[in-house]
């Protein structure tokens, strides 16, 4: 069974992940005091347009789609996953909200391509929101600076010049969320990941929201930004083992970036069977998550 949940797709995966781990609630909660800080800093008539990065089949979708009514892109490199988005908005009328495939971190990596971003598929319009939940995984920690550059620069409502709520205010906001980068304990999404890649990849972990913020906010790489980062804690499990192990998966990024051969996939499988499934540990996640703010919206 978990090798055979080693070749499910991630759009299944990542299902299971939503309906049995509080991620998803954790993410809207978060995303739900962003979108109410542009609410605040904008006229009360302004429609949001939001950008959604490689997070098109997940429950975040719903609240995106009623709150950003001027336009709602969903970019993502899966197939199926836009799939299931142009299925629910054929089913339920939702024409403001636009799928788009292809890999972000050639379609964002630089001013250029981002500013070719904007025109060829936002109506050479900018956004309100862009969200990265879970995105930057498939990108290094030296790609995060500019892909998040040429987001502010050339995707965001830039905010120039103006604040307050009156005619001319413009404001906009990121939010990215990643697992922490370090743990020791085995219960964690992050401490499989960094045992199991570094073992048989050599993979060292720097995805670190949290020093990457206190990055941006030393060098001043965004100025006219806020930039903020905090932390929660999340837990997942499920009777289905075969579930439990595509989530595991899904966490050791198999085989999108690191391919598990055959004797790998069964050690990783045979762990998880013993020191948790088997003893009805959840895993747990603490993540993080890095805000930022600019235009009317940066206090």
């Amino acid at each position: 069974m978990g090798l055979r949940a080693a070749d499910s797709p991630m759009v299944r995966q990542v299902k299971v992940w939503s309906r049995h781990s509080g991620d998803k609630v954790d993410i809207a909660g978060v995303l739900m005091g962003v979108l109410r800080r542009l609410h605040q800093a904008l006229p009360p008539r302004r429609e949001l347009r939001a950008l959604s990065v490689g997070s098109s089949s997940e429950p975040q979708f719903r609240i995106l789609e009623a709150a950003c009514r001027d336009g709602l892109y969903l970019l993502d490199i899966e197939k199926a996953a836009l799939d299931v988005i142009i299925d629910r908005i054929e089913r339920q009328g939702s024409f403001h909200a636009k799928p788009i495939q292809g890999d972000y971190a050639a379609l964002l990596g630089s001013p250029r391509a981002a500013a070719n971003f904007r025109r060829d598929h936002l109506n050479d319009r900018p956004v309100h929101l862009v969200t990265l939940h879970h995105s930057l995984y498939y990108t290094t920690r030296q790609q995060w600076t500019p892909i998040l550059q040429a987001i502010v620069n050339e995707l965001l409502d830039r905010g120039r010049g103006s604040r307050g709520r009156g005619r001319g205010a413009h404001a906009g906001a990121i939010h990215a969320v990643l697992m922490a980068s370090k743990s020791d304990d085995i219960a964690t999404t992050t401490w499989l990941y960094n045992h199991f890649a570094g073992k048989f990849f050599g993979a060292h972990n720097d995805q670190d929201l949290k020093s990457f913020a206190r990055e941006l906010n030393r060098t001043g790489a965004m100025p006219g930004t806020e930039i903020s980062c905090r932390d929660s804690r999340v837990y997942f499990f499920t009777e289905d083992f075969e579930q439990f192990m595509g989530v595991v998966w899904m966490i050791l990024l198999h085989p999108n970036v690191h391919r598990f051969s055959f004797d790998q996939q069964r050690e990783v499988t045979e762990f998880v069977y013993e020191k948790l499934w088997s003893k009805r540990a959840p895993l747990t996640q603490v993540q993080d998550h890095l805000v930022i703010m600019n235009g009317s919206a940066a206090r």
